[in-house]
């Protein structure tokens, strides 16, 4: 089998098929229109700069058959895939996706729309993160997606440190088109996916002074349960290495914690106790959570844009933009609230959590003990929490641009907003479950109870958030002056915004109602003023020297500059060499500095727990932001070249190297567990309870790797023709030490600091003969060693195995202004690869539904 690291042979395969092959036929020459390149706001016509830049036309991706804009990111591979994603319905951010560059989160990953900023996502993920919402944006509308693989704050400001992801929408679009898809799961997960778009322009700006553009898409993708899913329904895992019964093990009383469970009711059978948690004896009562368990949630989701240019003048043009995008997901959210030790509530009025009692007292029906017993069961007859989630994106954008005296210049003005409403049902209500414990009207013993009692129990929460961005932006451009070698070209803007985000938890959650809940306030707002510049200077005629800076302030911490130098060197035609350095910085989100206050639920494993030592034990995580918080600090370094000894052949080598400063984020629990830190509270028996944490600036980061781009074009007169494309990533170092004053880890390859494979890439091969075209792709995850933590046995595997699957797609145009499309993901079908730390899989690097496959047809009028 091919490995990565046999990639140079490949690369000299292509250049010797590229010398085999070359025509010699004589081309005219053309004369390329100067453009702006994300990375520069200085026009060149250059097809390669001085950073990387990896282009994914409207072409590419209808030819991939991907349907939504994370599907068609999630192909880069300096896209590490450590994001949120639509897997992650646990998290406060459930149904959303954005990307991560280089590994660094998709904090550190800036998202432009045609070059300018969008509202962030109303909440935030992990707590602390912000960030764009990719499946709020319109994928129809796509004329092309642009992502600079090189830090640029000294253009863009906060947040570019691992690059920048900008998704350009069509400008200037004249005719119809209409298309709608179907697909499904071929394993009988009864998943689907419903697609349509329908795309209209009118007019030339250049021959007709106008242009409207109007975009409509939607699609309609039903839910994925776990026990949807042949192989991972009934959680029994025993057969493979380090695997155990991932059940659940609950009762109505016991007042011996070290045997098995005494009795239950509910959906729950007598399993053994070692099955679930090694080196227990005996049986005990559980239930399989697989039923409760949403691995994707079922979404129904539309995007609208309506854009219009109109040429004022020869020199002059106005243009306005409106985009609309809404959202609905739907899930369970989890099993029936656990009633138990560690059951909490809020009391907002001394803004902590207070400890419930679950003990049954003596006389109640359900105990049958001469002593208080406690409960540790569900409130089964109350039902699953089920969650929806609906989101609504919009944003409005008007400007004027033209040119004047040799200057181009655009100026523009915009509103961007993204809301959220939460609902849950079935969450469990504190003052009637008080009530009913007191005076024996719930019976913890029986399936049923009486419909008051359980109406009585069941609270259902609505929670609200929002972000806001209003942004003015101006930026002009021009050739200074000439040189021996040149003109000197100039760009400079300023820009303007307010950031802003109000999200609430729900009322019900203030009122202390709600048992066991999860929080995340947020509250705050601030202006940011910036002022930046750059030349472009060429030295020889081979020979260009790119000098960047901006100056941020922000009215919360102060100020922040950002340099960038760049060399871009081509002393053949056939080979360019260049590279960069550049300081960039991230500013604390408005989730880690302002008014803030989070309450989440998560596992570690406690060595010290009296009862289960050395097994991941559930606890309550305390969060507060830091209003002295400074912004992370980095320095990026690029070196690389690239080879095109033809049109049709391009190799590409870059080398990254990045240093991050000052890291945000809480202390880890996992050592504040092991190094005993007073934070860690610990109930009457001694087991974890609460953790409190708050966000520092605390230690720095160093990751450096290799990108590797081929192209390959072959054309002939009988067998079509073939473009080979490879996108590979190889990741040298990902190193930072796990509490700040410790020494650094290298985690490269490990899932030490999340998964981090060191290799990862797509390589695409599509043949055109006639009517037909078609596309395989190679998806290539790389394997990776398993935390020692996570390895809670000498069973757990020392590495999680690849993950490699390839992608089908036909297409035929034979009939009259119709295409009609074949699309299979998962061609082959495989499983993601083993993970004991996880439910079978990592959600954040591999896919539950197997092989996919989708119909379609477009039609242009």
């Amino acid at each position: 089998m091919f490995k990565p690291s046999l990639l140079p042979l490949a690369i000299a395969t292509v250049l010797a098929a590229s010398a085999l092959h070359a025509e010699d036929a004589d081309k005219k020459p053309t004369q390329l229109e100067a453009v702006t390149v994300t990375g520069s706001n200085i026009k060149t016509t250059d097809t390669e700069g001085p950073s990387p830049v990896q282009v994914i036309s409207a072409d590419q991706i209808k030819v991939s058959g991907k349907t939504t804009l994370p599907d068609v990111l999630r192909s880069i591979s300096a896209n590490s895939g450590n994001s949120v994603n639509e897997q992650l319905t646990g998290s406060f951010s459930a149904g959303t996706a954005g990307i991560s560059l280089r590994g660094l989160g998709q904090k550190n990953t800036l998202v432009l729309v045609d070059g300018k900023r969008v509202a962030n996502y109303a909440t935030a993920y992990e707590l602390q993160d912000t960030f764009v919402d990719l499946n709020a944006l319109p994928l129809a509308a796509v004329e092309r997606i642009e992502v600079l693989k090189d830090g640029a704050s000294a253009v863009y400001g906060s947040d570019a440190i691992a690059g920048v992801v900008n998704i350009i929408l069509k400008q200037n679009y004249q005719g119809a088109e209409a298309g709608v898809s179907i697909g499904g799961s071929t394993e009988g997960t009864g998943q689907t996916s419903n697609n349509f778009h329908l795309l209209l322009g009118h007019g030339d700006v250049k021959k007709d002074g106008y242009n409207v553009f109007f975009a409509l898409d939607g699609t309609r993708s039903s839910q994925l349960n776990q026990d949807d899913v042949r192989w991972l329904r009934d959680n029994d895992f025993r057969d493979m290495p380090g695997g155990r019964l991932n059940w659940v093990p609950t009762n109505y009383y016991n007042n011996d914690p070290n045997q098995g469970f005494a009795n239950a009711v509910g959906p729950v059978r007598k399993v053994p106790y070692g099955a679930i948690t090694p080196g227990k004896s005996g049986d005990t009562w559980a239930y399989n959570p697989a039923q409760y368990t949403s691995l994707i949630p079922g979404v129904e989701r539309y995007h609208a844009v309506l854009r219009a240019t109109v040429k004022l003048t020869d020199n002059f043009d106005a243009y306005g933009e409106a985009i609309y995008s809404r959202s609905h997901a739907a899930f369970v959210f989890s099993a029936p609230l656990a009633i138990g030790s560690g059951l909490r509530a809020w009391d907002n009025a001394n803004q902590k959590l207070v400890n419930i009692d679950t003990t049954l007292p003596v006389g109640n029906p359900a105990n049958p003990h001469g002593v208080p017993a406690p409960v540790n069961t569900n409130l089964w007859d109350v039902g699953q929490r089920n969650k929806r989630d609906r989101t609504i994106f919009t944003r409005f954008l008007g400007g004027v641009k033209g040119h004047t005296g040799g200057w181009d210049w655009d100026v523009s003005a915009e509103h961007s907003e993204s809301s959220l409403k939460e609902y849950v049902t079935n969450f469990g209500n504190r003052y009637a479950f008080q009530s009913l414990l007191a005076s024996g009207g719930y019976d913890f013993a029986a399936n049923g109870n009486p419909a008051a009692a359980t109406d009585a129990l069941r609270l259902a929460t609505t929670r609200p958030a929002v972000s806001r961005l209003t942004a003015v932006n101006a930026t002009t451009s021009t050739q200074l002056f000439d040189l021996p070698a040149g003109a000197v070209g100039f760009a400079a803007g300023y820009e303007f915004r307010n950031e802003s985000i109000n999200s609430r938890t729900s009322e019900a959650v203030l009122s202390g109602s709600e048992l066991r809940p999860a929080i995340d306030i947020i509250r705050g707002s601030r202006d940011v003023h910036a002022g930046y510049a750059e030349f472009n200077v060429p030295i020889l005629s081979t020979l260009e020297a790119g000098i960047a800076g901006r100056l941020d302030h922000y009215s919360d911490f102060g100020n922040a500059f950002a340099p960038k130098f760049s060399l871009r060197y081509q002393p053949l035609d056939w080979l360019l060499l260049r590279g960069s350095y550049s300081r960039g910085f991230r500013a604390p989100s408005l989730p880690e500095i302002t008014h803030s206050t989070a309450v989440s639920y998560s596992t570690v494993v406690d060595p010290y727990d009296p009862i289960t030592p050395g097994q991941r034990r559930g606890y309550t995580d305390v969060f507060a932001a830091n209003p002295k918080l400074r912004p992370e600090r980095s320095e990026n370094y690029n070196a690389g070249f690239v080879i095109s000894p033809s049109a049709d052949t391009s190799v590409g080598i870059d080398y990254y190297h990045i240093v991050q400063h000052g890291i945000i984020g809480p202390d880890d629990d996992a050592t504040l567990v092991l190094r005993k830190d007073p934070r860690v509270q610990r109930d009457a028996q001694g087991r974890i309870s609460i953790i409190t944490n708050q966000y520092k600036n605390q230690q720095s980061l160093t990751t450096d790797g290799v990108d590797i781009d081929v192209r390959q074009a072959l054309h002939t007169s009988r067998y079509g023709d073939f473009i080979l494309n490879g996108s590979w990533t190889r990741l040298l170092k990902y190193s930072q030490p796990l509490v700040a004053g410790d020494a650094p880890i290298n985690g490269a390859g490990t899932n030490i600091f999340g998964s981090l494979p060191k290799w990862r890439g797509t390589t695409g091969l599509t043949w055109t003969l006639g009517d037909f075209a078609s596309t395989l792709t190679w998806y290539y995850v790389g394997g990776y060693k398993q935390n020692p933590e996570n390895r809670l046995s000498a069973a757990y595997p020392e590495r999680v195995k690849n993950w490699s699957t390839f992608d089908l797609s036909v297409a035929y145009t034979g009939i009259a202004h119709t295409t009609l499309t074949l699309a299979i993901q998962n061609l082959q079908n495989r499983r993601p690869p083993w993970d004991p730390s996880h439910t079978y899989y990592d959600i954040t690097q591999a896919d539950p539904r197997g092989r996919y496959a989708y119909v379609g047809v477009n039609y242009t009028f």
